[in-house]
């Protein structure tokens, strides 16, 4: 399968699980469940919210985008997946496989920024609530949410253009779908330029959001720790818990699935399942669980 002539690429093969085929029905079943789950539970809270005039907030527009990320995310990847596992044509071709990285990278992105914009809300609302509607109005809030879609969906561009070259080592991928990280393995994309490019990338959307958010729940927990109601303590506390819980989760499963040895094929493959399924799920579940407005709007929704 290895491909010498750097032009005769036409699709990739992915090396989605070992073992007997005799699983593979089962593992569809729980990639199915999973995705049912993550769509029903994430699109339930964008209903919710859009329904109740109440939660028309900046908060709540913000969960609702971090909820619109969560749908795409995973279904870029579990819809093929389940198609490879039911057919056992585990044949991707060549523009299906960037396209399923670019959108997969630009969801990634926007919710790296979104986690952001979440922390800087918490931030204003807590630490200068005076100036709270003036900072984040109606227009504010659309230009940060517009902004926010730009920014993921350009960026992929960065990673997916400079790999869009014929592979000349190898067309077989060894994980569930098409990410970044095994696309630069089959390419001819020189090892520096996208090393520089993984710096420039991690710095703006990793380092400086990351760096923002932990000084802004230093701020926000400052504040919080002086309060004198108890109560209001609870209520402060409350607000944060939720977002701060979805920060350690996101990044830490993508620090460790970055610092996966490059052949650790099975481990890598873990961690994606982790990130692209699991995640979008623990994301709506932890906001409804800790979240008492989103719980009564969806309460409200069902009834």
């Amino acid at each position: 399968m290895l491909v010498k002539n750097k032009t005769s690429i036409k699709y990739f093969y992915m090396l989605l699980f070992s073992g007997d085929t005799e699983y593979k029905p089962l593992i569809s079943i729980f990639f199915f469940f999973i995705y049912s789950v993550g769509v029903l539970v994430n699109s339930s809270i964008i209903t919710a919210i859009y329904l109740n005039i109440q939660l028309h907030k900046p908060m709540y527009l913000f969960i609702s985008n971090l909820s619109i990320v969560d749908i795409f995310f995973t279904s870029v990847t579990v819809p093929k997946l389940l198609h490879m596992l039911l057919s056992g044509d585990h044949i991707v071709s060549f523009s299906q496989c960037y396209t399923q990285t670019y959108f997969f990278m630009s969801m990634g992105r926007a919710e790296d920024i979104l986690l952001f914009i979440m922390a800087y809300d918490r931030y204003v609302a807590i630490c200068i609530p005076l100036h709270y509607h003036q900072i984040l109005n109606q227009r504010n809030c659309i230009l940060i949410t517009i902004g926010t879609w730009a920014a993921a969906f350009l960026n992929s561009l960065l990673f997916v253009v400079p790999t869009l070259m014929s592979s000349c080592h190898s067309n077989i991928i060894h994980q569930l779908f098409c990410d970044i990280k095994s696309l630069t393995k089959t390419t001819c994309t020189t090892t520096t330029m996208f090393s520089e490019i993984l710096g420039i990338e991690i710095l703006i959307f990793v380092f400086f959001p990351l760096l923002s958010t932990c000084i802004s729940y230093v701020n926000i927990f400052s504040v919080i720790f002086k309060m004198k109601s108890k109560e209001s303590r609870r209520k402060a506390f409350s607000t944060c818990s939720s977002h701060v819980i979805i920060i350690i989760i996101y990044y830490g499963t993508g620090l460790i699935g970055n610092i996966i040895p490059p052949y650790s094929y099975v481990l890598d493959s873990v961690f994606n399942i982790v990130y692209a399924t699991i995640i979008p799920i623990l994301n709506p579940i932890i906001y409804s669980l800790q979240n008492s407005n989103v719980q009564s709007a969806l309460l409200e929704f069902v009834k």
